[in-house]
């Protein structure tokens, strides 16, 4: 129980974690069946596997899952020493992710972040929308976000969580209200800041920016025009193609597997293992 938990504690924080199960044993192996580790988002674990390398490959495999949010089965072969005992066996980890929804913060409340609210929910998004105007701000006219808030757009954000699994889109009403809302968004964690307009919009702002003393690193943050090129046109096809881009941003850092190391081996789906190792000359 102290493992789920846990995994309860770190959702309500907003954390990621990745839960390692042992599902299949073949021969000699320090854990049986179930037997499970949490990893935390900072690297930490709570449970076993039985100690020593498995642990640490296990681990290495969840901080990827986190990454790429997929699941993903490990096999081992035990052929070297864990904690001075020689294995033998093989065993297989099924490793989940356990993430908090992503949230999507919407500045501005017109037809583009109405459009856009429906598309992030469907999604799988938690959506905050936000305006300086009651009468859009209000869930008549934005049923489908899950939080709606009426402030000025420079102080809107520090009334709301904003850390790395938070995406900005600002699609205000105009240039000053577009660069107060991108001044806050500049000052948060967010990992995705886009910003609607034109590339004439775009210039006009960077300049602005720049000449109030932003770092060329910070300015290149915004992802202006935002959306993907799919020649949009309509509010709900400009919604498809921002959250195709936010999409896109998402997966973009997929882990591309586990390398070998020296002390374990894989097992391929075919059941047949391999002779060599990194560890091997």
């Amino acid at each position: 129980m102290e493992i789920y938990e846990e995994i309860v504690r770190l959702k309500n924080e907003g954390r990621q974690c990745a839960l390692a199960t042992i599902v299949q044993c073949i021969g000699s192996s320090p854990q049986r069946e179930g037997a499970k580790i949490l990893v935390r988002d900072d690297g930490s674990i709570l449970g076993t596997l039985g100690g020593g390398c498995i642990e640490a490959e296990v681990k290495q495999a969840s901080l990827m899952v986190l990454k790429n949010s997929l699941p993903m089965t490990v096999p081992f072969e035990l052929t070297e020493k864990h904690g001075g005992l020689v294995c033998g066996g093989k065993i297989l980890v099924y490793i989940e992710p356990i993430i908090p929804e992503p949230h999507l913060i919407i500045l501005g409340a017109g037809h583009v972040g109405k459009a856009l609210s429906t598309v992030a929910r469907f999604s799988g998004f938690l959506v905050t929308v936000a305006d300086d105007r009651e009468e859009y701000a209000n869930r008549k006219n934005i049923p489908h976000a899950n939080d709606i808030i009426v402030r000025d757009f420079g102080s809107i954000l520090g009334h709301v969580s904003v850390d790395g699994n938070t995406f900005i889109v600002i699609a205000t009403r105009g240039h000053n209200h577009d660069l107060e809302a991108i001044k806050a968004a500049l000052e948060t964690k967010a990992c995705y800041v886009g910003l609607l307009g034109s590339r004439r919009k775009k210039a006009l702002l960077f300049r602005m920016l720049r000449n109030e003393g932003y770092a060329e690193e910070t300015v290149n943050r915004i992802i202006t025009p935002v959306g993907l090129p799919i020649g949009s046109v309509t509010p709900e096809e400009i919604a498809i193609s921002i959250m195709a881009q936010i999409i896109e941003h998402r997966r973009r850092n997929a882990a591309s597997g586990l390398s070998n190391s020296s002390c374990s081996r894989f097992i391929p789906e075919d059941g047949t293992v391999k002779t060599t190792s990194s560890s091997e000359g």
